[in-house]
């Protein structure tokens, strides 16, 4: 085969880089795409802004439902604890059941004007027999006293004086810290009579 071949020539040739045009129908559709973006994060980052969360589109409307006062704030606290602790026994609807806890839904226990009994309850818990709208329950109530911070036991207080229709002055984390102090060397659960002797007005 001769140097002159032209086979010879072309295995013998460096290789080069060549030029192709990138096809339009590409560039169009990557443009499509990067505006299609570009829409998608205007309308659902928030502005970027890393307080603002779905469903919301801006930092505005996020701020609108928050709470404003210290009442709301501790309502919201005290149905976290209800619902996370409390309703597994009262109830989600507050009504209780026969067989666990009374009802706290227009309870003379819950609607006290004064919630000092109420307040040891969820301290040192209930034991033995209670009535409750004039129908008794023989039942035993935890103490929480452990569990959870006065600010924390004032919410889910305020919280059941305040729903299911029940309507009761709020209670205050310094209500709650009085009481634990004047009951902290106490170490079992309150009975109904000791509680009765506790005034609620």
């Amino acid at each position: 085969m001769s140097p002159n071949d032209p086979q010879t020539q072309r295995r013998d040739t460096e290789p080069t880089a060549g030029y192709s045009s990138v096809p339009m129908w590409l560039i169009v559709l990557l443009g499509l795409f990067f505006y299609w973006g570009l829409m998608y994060l205007n309308d659902n980052a928030g502005g970027f802004n890393a307080l603002v969360y779905a469903p919301f589109q801006n930092f505005e409307q996020v701020d609108a439902v928050q709470p404003k006062d210290e009442n709301q704030i501790a309502m919201l606290k005290g149905k976290r604890v209800f619902d996370s602790t409390c309703a597994l026994c009262h109830q989600p609807n507050g009504l209780g059941d026969p067989s666990k806890a009374p009802p706290l839904v227009g309870s003379e226990w819950v609607l006290a004007p004064k919630p000092d009994r109420i307040i040891r309850v969820v301290l040192d818990g209930l034991q033995g027999p209670v009535s409750v709208k004039n129908q008794q329950f023989n039942l035993a109530m935890a103490s929480w006293k452990t569990s959870f911070k006065d600010d924390e036991i004032a919410g889910v207080l305020s919280y059941i004086r305040h729903t299911w229709g029940n309507n009761a002055p709020m209670v205050k984390p310094e209500q709650v810290k009085e009481i634990r102090e004047k009951t902290k060397a106490r170490t079992q659960a309150w009975t109904a009579p000791e509680l009765q002797a506790v005034a609620d007005k």
